[in-house]
């Protein structure tokens, strides 16, 4: 491990022992011309996962927390502990494929005003296909997006860096001083939107986001991983509301959260509830009455 790393890679685990190692594998055979530290936190894992990793690679600073703080909050654990000018964020489900990291870092001092970025994300499994290549913007009211290159083969269509109004959560790298500038993740979401919330707060101190394709990741999420998880349904309701009263104003703000209360949401539960598929509808409606229930 470096003590004065160009980058701090920081990758969370929670109980997914194998796919961390092979991450850390990649680093290590992949990373040669640039120095770095990789810290690991095991976030609340059933078992002290820490403990095997720190075994089978002794170079890893790992971090164990016996509680699970979620995703925003086992990053920040490791950015809190993290040396790099740049802090790359990797899910643990990711792998790097060669050494082009550098070009990452080469971006980002290229342009003072560029706080982060992503690479290109492919998906790990044949026909290895696209899964980000950018975003196109956050509708106002919605709050709906789309990915752009999502499912497509990979012909060198996206092979040109381009702004990006937000950053994709399982591969990021950011500035340390942007960090330390706009604060960390923040961590009142748990579970999916704090990159959005995050990659937001940067571009509303003025910064600018970008993808950029001479990295490219890989990850083994499954294209229709979790589409029906009440869990996920849960914090995609809860937190989108959530957003919307954070990072909207005016009119707008009271606009789109309406929509989704009084439109969407009771839209989405009665497609769930037609489909014999009650735990989901559950997870809505407690998804609104969490948000409701916030005191901050």
């Amino acid at each position: 491990m470096e003590n004065n790393p160009v980058i701090s890679i920081i990758t969370v685990n929670f109980n997914g022992l194998q796919d961390t190692l092979e991450l850390c594998r990649s680093v290590k055979d992949q990373v040669k011309s640039i120095s770095y530290n990789l810290i690991v936190v095991d976030n609340g894992s059933k078992v002290d996962e820490a403990a095997q990793i720190k075994q089978i690679y002794p170079w890893v600073q790992v971090i164990r927390s016996e509680k699970n703080l979620g995703f925003s909050g086992g990053n920040n654990l490791g950015i809190r502990q993290a040396k790099g000018d740049f802090i790359f964020l990797l899910n643990n489900d990711t792998y790097l494929p060669d050494e082009s990291i550098h070009n990452l870092v080469d971006t980002l001092k290229s342009n003072k005003n560029l706080a982060a970025v992503s690479p290109k994300i492919k998906f790990a499994w044949s026909p290895f296909a696209i899964q980000f290549a950018g975003f196109t913007p956050l509708s106002a009211i919605t709050l709906r997006n789309k990915t752009i290159g999502f499912g497509e083969s990979d012909n060198g269509q996206y092979n040109q860096f381009r702004q990006t109004p937000l950053l994709h959560g399982a591969a990021m790298m950011v500035k340390r001083h942007i960090i330390e500038e706009v604060g960390l993740m923040p961590e009142l979401y748990f579970l999916y939107y704090e990159e959005i919330d995050w990659c937001t707060t940067m571009t509303e101190h003025g910064y600018i986001l970008g993808y950029e394709p001479k990295c490219t990741v890989f990850h083994k999420e499954s294209r229709s991983t979790g589409q029906n998880s009440p869990l996920r349904s849960y914090y995609l309701t809860r937190n989108r509301l959530l957003f919307a009263w954070r990072h909207r104003s005016g009119f707008t703000k009271w606009l789109s959260i309406g929509y989704q209360s009084l439109i969407a949401i009771p839209i989405h539960t009665i497609k769930f509830l037609l489909k014999g598929n009650t735990a989901n509808a559950i997870a809505l409606l407690e998804g609104l009455t969490a948000f409701i229930q916030l005191k901050k």
